[in-house]
């Protein structure tokens, strides 16, 4: 089995690579930029194949996908830190939107019959009502910001193509996902490097914090991932799948967890420039739908999931 996976060089891209290759039946590639940072997979350096590609520019996509020809492709590359989407929209929607189009169609003109995994995201529920909790597949799509109008765009542009072309297309809405290796400008990996770095003495015991209030589904990204496999693996072309905990947690509580491990005594104290013009107040999804057909539930309970973040900072 040969698979293709772009944004390999991200935080779930890395571990997706890590666990394809766990299986031992999947020849794996990965998509980089020229400037892309290569940290998070160090690791797999002399065991996968790193061809360069900016997925904006149709020929160079098109001369990959004609390279490699593969059997699964997993697009998870994006610009998918929501607060730059708000300074910079026009990127974000042509990274997002223009890239996944040329993987589209350099698969269709190449006649390829591969499955293509779409890392859609749960922010485009945008506001949900009340009595709409837990979100399902059918819940109204309401973004609220750039990035999350670019992944409608994403899923929507996938089913048409599955419904115009009739490609195997799978789009999977992931819920918050969070673990060792992500960017500390994500949540929980920013608390648990700002605490870290006071427990080194490295800052002042001071946490500088956005809105405590919203309330997220977390999902360990070495779950997530085992779930994009799967979504190919056994998913029905066409169709969407929410991946979550189907567990919900205020961001203030998940302070006081990492807290917790930690013997350092910090402030915590907001700070206006984390604050977005509009934020989603809750995001808890149903996964019955993907479960049902997969068998996928998370193993990685969230408290581990927190302890192994704290320890990879430690450890940096």
């Amino acid at each position: 089995m040969r698979v293709l996976i772009t944004g390999i060089t991200g935080f779930a891209g890395s571990h997706l690579a890590d666990y394809c290759l766990s299986r031992g039946d999947a020849e794996v590639f990965g998509i980089v930029r020229w400037r892309s940072r290569t940290e998070n997979i160090e690791h797999l350096i002399n065991k996968i194949p790193l061809l360069e590609c900016d997925l904006r520019d149709a020929t160079s996509t098109r001369t990959v996908i004609e390279e490699v020809r593969p059997d699964f492709i997993f697009h998870l590359a994006a610009q998918s830190f929501v607060p730059t989407s708000w300074r910079a929209p026009s990127e974000c929607l042509t990274t997002n939107v223009l890239g996944q189009l040329n993987i589209f169609e350099a698969v269709r003109k190449t006649k390829l019959g591969c499955r293509i995994q779409i890392a859609c995201s749960s922010e485009e529920y945008g506001m949900v009502l009340p009595d709409e909790l837990p979100i399902k597949e059918e819940n109204p799509l309401r973004p609220m910001s750039p990035y999350a109008v670019s992944k409608v765009a994403q899923d929507l542009l996938g089913y048409q193509y599955f419904m115009s072309y009739k490609m195997e297309i799978i789009r999977t809405r992931g819920f918050n996902h969070t673990g060792p290796r992500r960017a500390p400008v994500f949540v929980i990996s920013d608390f648990a490097k700002q605490i870290v770095d006071i427990e080194k003495g490295l800052k002042k015991p001071v946490i500088s914090v956005g809105n405590l209030e919203a309330k997220r589904d977390f999902t360990d990204v070495r779950d997530t991932v085992i779930a994009y496999f799967l979504s190919l693996e056994r998913g029905e072309a066409g169709a969407v799948y929410n991946i979550c905990s189907e567990k919900c947690y205020r961001i203030r509580e998940v302070l006081d967890m990492l807290l917790a491990l930690s013997d350092a005594k910090v402030e915590v104290r907001q700070d206006p420039d984390r604050m977005r013009p509009s934020d989603v107040p809750v995001l808890l999804g149903d996964c019955t739908r993907f479960r049902e057909r997969t068998g996928w539930k998370p193993r990685i309970s969230f408290e581990q999931t927190l302890k192994d973040v704290m320890d990879f900072w430690r450890k940096k």
